[in-house]
């Protein structure tokens, strides 16, 4: 075993000794405080606590007429950690990361909306009501989604996780039909009033890719050409000799034939 370092618990006599030696001027402002507080010395070290996954669930329980809630807590498998690991923070889980993973997994191209993550007081969520998926002040996306869900799993008797997830899309699809086509008919209005859209970020994309498949067919043909060259340069050209020759004796037939 190596030897225990203790730099960390001698620092504060270790700034008196250079301040009474003269290498610095002053004593640093921290060394009263570290006398009056001093730091731990305690050399064994402990294992950080288990967190554990709770669930609040309102379930009707055998014998009783009225839903309750019940708090369920999910069993952690116990794993052997390497000794490099053991005294690392436990990872803090949530039951909204297992409802987040599993939306964005059906529905990746949620994440590429651009999202508003600045918020004025960062209690704007003590300001949303999850009884219902749209809320003021916020865009849907897919963390409406999530926290619907939620609310349904920990409020409504009886609701299991794939029961939510199917209320939540359903109530999600039906709303970003109605910001679609209420954007559609902001668009025919505008342009009915005289207003003019450039084109559409589909159509210039379609527009590059045009340009870029044009580009590969001029340097596809010079290829097929060159690769030509080389193999006749490496054959010495046979089809060519062959075709010389059914030319000829095409030529010489007539001939041949008259004279006879």
């Amino acid at each position: 075993m190596g030897k225990i370092n203790l730099t960390a618990l001698r620092v504060r006599q270790t700034a008196i000794n250079q301040f009474a030696s003269g290498k610095i001027s002053k004593l640093p402002q921290w060394v009263n405080v570290v006398g009056d507080i001093p730091p731990s010395e305690a050399l064994v070290r402990t294992r950080p606590p288990q967190h554990q996954l709770l669930r609040q669930r309102v379930k009707t329980l055998p014998g009783s007429s009225q839903p309750q809630v019940v708090l369920e807590v999910e069993e952690k498998r116990r794993k052997s950690k390497k000794p490099s690991r053991l005294f690392q923070p436990v990872h803090i889980r949530y039951e909204e990361d297992e409802l987040r993973t599993q939306f964005f997994k059906d529905h990746p191209w949620e994440l590429a909306r651009p999202r508003v993550l600045v918020e004025s007081t960062g209690k704007d969520h003590e300001n949303y009501d999850w009884s219902r998926l749209r809320q003021p002040g916020k865009r849907l996306d897919g963390e409406s989604v999530v926290q619907r869900q939620l609310w349904l799993l920990n409020n409504v008797p009886d609701m299991t996780k794939e029961s939510a997830y199917d209320l939540a899309r359903r109530e999600f699809y039906r709303l970003r039909l109605q910001e679609d086509i209420e954007r559609r008919v902001a668009a025919e209005e505008a342009e009915a009033t005289g207003a003019q859209f450039g084109p559409k970020y589909l159509d210039i994309g379609m527009e590059l890719e045009n340009k870029e498949y044009e580009k590969w067919k001029e340097w596809a043909k010079l290829q097929s050409q060159i690769f030509g060259q080389r193999a006749a340069a490496l054959s010495g050209a046979p089809e060519l000799a062959t075709e010389s020759n059914e030319d000829t004796a095409g030529l010489d037939a007539p001939e041949s034939e008259a004279e006879q």
